[in-house]
């Protein structure tokens, strides 16, 4: 009953110490499902419960140490690297290889595969197919019928509001409908319990949270998976509930603080771990109950482990002929709404790197692991962030009609180039190593072409740089500016930098560049062109 006894010891942690006051905390359908998965996946024999527990357990505490390092170590930031594109393609992975493990429980199947790769779950289902006694149908009966009724309310919830409380109930009434069916169907077997129908047999009542530090295990022949796993969970698990908390915040007019939140998640999670928890989160559908509630304080939290507590004093005796076909059923029914087909095709139409990314991510977790979809996903990301990089984006700009204003002359064709001069705004943010080299060889192809054009040594004794997005500059941006300026004197062009950043000044100035081009760095492209072209007095900084 971990599942259960997570429902208490973590919101009472997580109330005392977060920032937020909207999230609701508890076990996620994702964060628990995945963790399943991934630790089925461990080539270690789990004969019981017991070595399964202790598995998880110590993936809990690992993921929990995780998080506290993140959050001391002022690394809440880092869980923005985790692209919302390969967050959509990760969760829908996980969701259909999640929906897969389910058919386990939905047919019935005595032995089924631990993998969740789709060639070994279609395999095993083959496998079980042809083998009669492996699974028994009244299983797929139940399963299936109260999918279809799940789902069915779920549908006339969205074409009737007033229907909505339907599907709110459904579950309920499908697990009480079910029991009773499954307990009809079984009755005849039940002094030898060999059942027709799969049922979840006796279940522990109360929830004194007893201490697990005993079971943890840090076995050399798992430890390193465990860590991998918990590394991974521990990201998932930090990404969902910064987003919910940051999501309903928004919603409310405040914000919440990352590193507070997630060192909060970190410690929650060690205790849990030590107290009979598994991993823990921010849930979505909790807290958009809470909010629709009224919520205004963290006491949510409180309440709602009270109530998970008396309820499991009292009522889990109720559960034993709760059919685990009706169980994979409310499960499978939460798959569809993992997987955001209209979120997918807006990146497509937006960003095809973008859609890589998500593309990238849910082939990996479908057909390798979640741990190679994610690793998929941010090294697409990352890729993506160096391409734009090293491809900086530059355009020659030219003085609106009637305006003091400047604009790309392709994007405004009514824009009027400076005669004699060349102004080339520089739109990155970063002017480095990766890039350089190219914006200088694009400012004298430009030079270069106007000289072809006209006959002559150049059309132009002016090269303004408009640096006012540029943000920072590394020694080899640098280097390339010296470069472009002494091949531009060297065709009788002088170099002007026009609005850059006091750090990029005080770099340039560092480097003696201001020294080599005249001093010609001015407060804004007006003025350098004023000054370039003889109308008014130059700002040297």
């Amino acid at each position: 009953m971990i599942w259960s006894d997570t429902g208490i010891v973590p919101p009472l942690i997580y109330a005392m110490l977060a920032s937020s006051r909207e999230i609701v905390i508890g076990p996620g359908s994702v964060d628990s499902l995945l963790l399943s998965s991934m630790i089925q996946t461990l080539k270690v024999p789990i004969h019981d419960s017991i070595t399964y527990n202790q598995l998880v357990f110590t993936v809990t505490f690992f993921a929990g140490i995780f998080q506290v390092a993140f959050g001391l170590f002022r690394f809440g930031f880092l869980v923005e690297y985790l692209s919302d594109p390969t967050i959509v393609g990760f969760l829908a992975a996980a969701a259909v290889s999640i929906g897969l493990q389910q058919l386990k429980g939905l047919f019935g199947i005595v032995n089924f595969t631990n993998k969740t790769g789709l060639f070994s779950v279609v395999k095993s289902l083959w496998t079980s197919f042809k083998n009669q006694s492996a699974w028994h149908p009244y299983n797929l009966i139940i399963g299936f019928s109260f999918l279809c009724f799940i789902l069915f309310t779920r549908f006339l919830g969205k074409r009737n509001k007033k229907l909505m409380w339907l599907s709110h109930v459904a579950p309920l009434l499908s697990v009480i409908v079910s029991s009773v069916v499954a307990y009809k169907i079984n009755f005849n077997e039940l002094q030898v319990k060999d059942y027709k129908v799969e049922v979840l047999g006796p279940i522990k009542g109360g929830s004194s949270n007893p201490s697990s530090l005993h079971q943890l295990t840090f076995d050399s022949q798992v430890v390193g998976h465990l860590i991998r796993i918990g590394l991974t969970i521990a990201i998932i698990s930090l990404t969902g509930s910064i987003a919910v908390g940051r999501s309903f915040a928004s919603l409310k007019g405040h914000s919440i603080d990352p590193n507070r939140e997630v060192v909060s998640l970190g410690i929650m999670n060690i205790v849990g771990s030590l107290t009979s928890c598994y991993i823990a989160s921010g849930s979505l559908s909790r807290t958009a109950v809470n909010y629709n509630a009224g919520s205004e304080t963290m006491v949510s939290n409180i309440v709602m482990a009270l109530t998970v507590l008396m309820s499991l004093k009292f009522l889990t005796g109720l559960l034993y002929f709760t059919p685990k076909a009706i169980l994979a059923a409310i499960i499978l029914s939460a798959v569809p709404g993992l997987i955001d087909l209209n979120k997918a095709r807006e990146i497509w139409n937006v960003d095809k790197m973008d859609f890589l990314a998500c593309t990238g991510a849910f082939l990996g977790v479908l057909f390798a692991s979640a741990e190679i979809g994610l690793a998929i996903g941010i090294t697409i990301s990352f890729a993506k962030i160096i391409i734009t990089s090293i491809q900086p984006a530059t355009a020659v700009i030219g003085r609106l009609p009637g305006t003091d204003a400047f604009g790309d002359v392709e994007q405004y064709p009514m824009a009027v180039n400076i005669p004699g001069v060349l102004i080339v705004s520089l739109k990155s943010s970063w002017l480095c190593f990766a890039n350089a080299n190219l914006v200088e060889e694009r400012i004298e192809r430009w030079v270069n072409n106007a000289k072809a054009k006209e006959g002559r040594e150049s059309t132009f004794t002016y090269v303004i740089i408009d640096a006012s997005s540029l943000t920072n500059i590394d020694t080899a941006g640098i280097a390339s500016l010296v470069e472009l300026n002494k091949n531009l004197i060297s065709r009788g062009v002088k170099l002007a930098i026009a609005n850059p950043r006091w750090h990029v000044i005080h770099k340039l100035r560092l480097a003696n560049f201001v020294s080599k081009i005249g001093g010609r760095i001015f407060l804004s492209v007006g003025e350098a062109v004023d000054a370039c072209v003889g109308t008014k007095i130059m700002v040297v900084v």
